[in-house]
């Protein structure tokens, strides 16, 4: 039972990983400026982040193989999006960067091989 969990558990951050990695590609294709992955500070995480037409630009990467149990961006709850904008205050603070900021969710369904890609801009605004 316990290697079962432990190999789910490795599937699991390998799809994440698969998902933020193809996002990161995604944005460089649309003219992105990558400036963190996997942003950590004090419990607070941001998958990507960017700057992009003037804004800075903070990326909530959602993947799943499926969408029996809905979107993937539907897994970006109130309490998430509360998170990444402290966060994000955070990280604004830190780097002493004066830019307005955007939140965005990209949402991937991988299929075999094959992904489909939504980029939501201006998913969410701070509350």
């Amino acid at each position: 039972m316990g290697f079962s969990v432990r190999l789910a558990m490795a599937q699991h951050n390998e799809l994440g990983h698969k998902g933020e990695a193809t996002a990161v590609t995604y944005l460089e294709s649309k003219g992105h400026r990558i400036l963190e992955k996997n942003w950590r500070l004090h419990g607070y995480e941001i998958d990507i982040i960017t700057t992009c037409g003037g804004y800075i630009v903070f990326v909530e990467v959602k993947t799943r193989t499926s969408d029996q149990w809905g979107d993937p961006e539907s897994f970006v709850g109130r309490q998430r999006m509360r998170r990444m904008i402290q966060g994000a205050h955070q990280y604004l603070l830190r780097e002493r960067i004066d830019l307005p900021a955007r939140f965005d969710i990209i949402a991937i369904l991988w299929k075999g091989d094959r992904c489909e890609l939504e980029h939501i801009e201006e998913a969410f605004m701070a509350f």
